[in-house]
């Protein structure tokens, strides 16, 4: 590993970043918008010159030619979620996937990585010589002052705060590449959508503090919030639905006990207009997984509230949540982080949202879960289901009641058939 010492006036080459790369090293890139593109590409076209190097990320968006395992072992992906740029080579064999809690992404990078490098997408430098890593904290915040960072500064990545701020001290070199950030647009909410939202809204006490996950359905729950007030956020990822919810006054955080008066997440994801609203924004608070997802934190949020997605339950209250019809599609991400915080949290709450069925017409809610589906969420964790159709409070229920509260939430045309198999397992007598 080179010891040259990075100038905030004088960016590098984005080639210099390969004299960091000894064989074997191995280099962290953050999740989704953190991504240094101009570096990878840079790994990618001189990957003849490297030697087993591994590049350990979260969901990308974007699948690049290292990810469909083009290089061999010279450049090889390791995945801890699955996203759109490695969901198919995962499932073809080119890159490999960790399971983990996103609370201890920083733990087990500890524990796999030897000397790592951190690559990260970042904004240009201030005055006084700090980058920032913009809408990202996730697990490379954890990494500051711990391993060398090679950045890839943005004139259009926001400059946000917290405790994600790199100084030019701890870079062991930097480029700089003013591109285009990618967008998430949101997707409208559906009828199904804002249903789930309102059963769920009326359940939510005013200066209880949010973690609501991304999508239809979140946006959905949040759009139904803007009459709540002294709302906090302490968040996975933060949106433009969250943007929305604190622009128009419902959040606050007045009432936190943690970062008062702070709207506290690990990444960001969502539009142009997001990005642009959070730069510069003093209110926000950017900080590592490893204490925005600790469940210990979490608990010391009084009535905390916890919205997460999952894909299907069973009669049991098992949620199967990162594979999609017995196949990986994600991993666990914060889900059960979450869920476990809200459960030692005074007066918290616990929410999993799902459709009652797909789009084809098959229940999400089963008598047992689809051959090769992961328990996400332990039976024993689940706080409340909620479909389009009603909640089922699960916490403290037999396996009896467990039953007969899902499936009174499951679809219609489905009651008959699940009441049928659950006879069939004992669950109802």
């Amino acid at each position: 590993m080179s010891n040259t010492t990075a100038s905030v006036d004088s960016p590098n080459d984005p080639g210099d970043v390969l004299r960091h790369l000894r064989p074997g090293a191995d280099v962290i890139v953050p999740i989704q918008f953190g991504e240094p593109q101009t570096l990878l590409d840079t790994l990618e076209g001189s990957a003849e010159r490297l030697e087993r190097v591994r590049v350990h990320r979260m969901d990308p968006f974007a699948e690049r030619r290292y990810i469909r395992g083009e290089f061999g072992d010279r450049l090889r992906h390791v995945d801890y979620f699955l996203g759109p740029g490695s969901r198919e080579a995962y499932w073809a064999g080119t890159c490999d996937l960790v399971p983990n809690h996103f609370s201890e992404m920083p733990l087990l990078l500890r524990r796999v990585t030897d000397r790592p490098l951190v690559l990260a997408a970042a904004s240009l430098p201030d005055r006084h010589g700090y980058f920032s890593l913009g809408t990202n904290a996730d697990y490379t915040a954890a990494f500051i002052g711990e391993a060398p960072f090679f950045l890839e500064a943005n004139a259009n990545m926001p400059r946000t705060f917290g405790q994600n701020q790199v100084h030019i001290s701890q870079v062991a070199g930097w480029c700089r590449a003013d591109r285009a950030l990618p967008e998430v647009v949101p997707v409208p909410p559906d009828e199904r959508d804002h249903a789930i939202a309102g059963h769920i809204a009326e359940r939510i006490a005013d200066g209880s503090c949010l973690q609501i996950g991304v999508g239809r359905i979140p946006d959905a729950l949040l759009a139904a919030l803007t009459g709540h007030r002294d709302l906090g956020v302490h968040t996975e990822a933060l949106s433009d639905g969250m943007m929305d919810l604190i622009e128009c006054g419902a959040v606050t955080g007045t009432r936190k006990h943690q970062l008062r008066n702070k709207h506290v997440a690990t990444f960001c994801v969502g539009s142009r207009r997001l990005l642009d609203w959070l730069d510069n924004n003093s209110s926000v608070a950017m900080v590592p997984v490893d204490w925005v997802n600790d469940p210990r934190v979490v608990a010391r949020e009084p009535t905390f509230v916890s919205i997460n997605a999952t894909s299907e339950v069973d009669l049991m209250g098992q949620a199967a949540s990162e594979t999609i019809a017995g196949r990986y599609w994600s991993s666990s991400g914060g889900q059960a982080d979450f869920a476990r915080g809200a459960m030692y949290s005074p007066g918290g709450q616990a929410f999993l949202v799902l459709h009652a069925a797909t789009s084809s017409g098959e229940s999400r809610i089963k008598a047992t879960l689809t051959p090769g589906s992961v328990v996400t969420t332990l039976k024993n964790t689940v706080d409340h289901v909620v479909t389009e159709y009603g909640v089922a409070a699960l916490r403290g229920k037999s396996l009896h009641e467990r039953a007969m509260a899902l499936i009174a939430v499951a679809h219609p045309d489905h009651r008959d058939r699940l009441r049928h198999d659950a006879r069939a397992a004992g669950l109802l007598r």
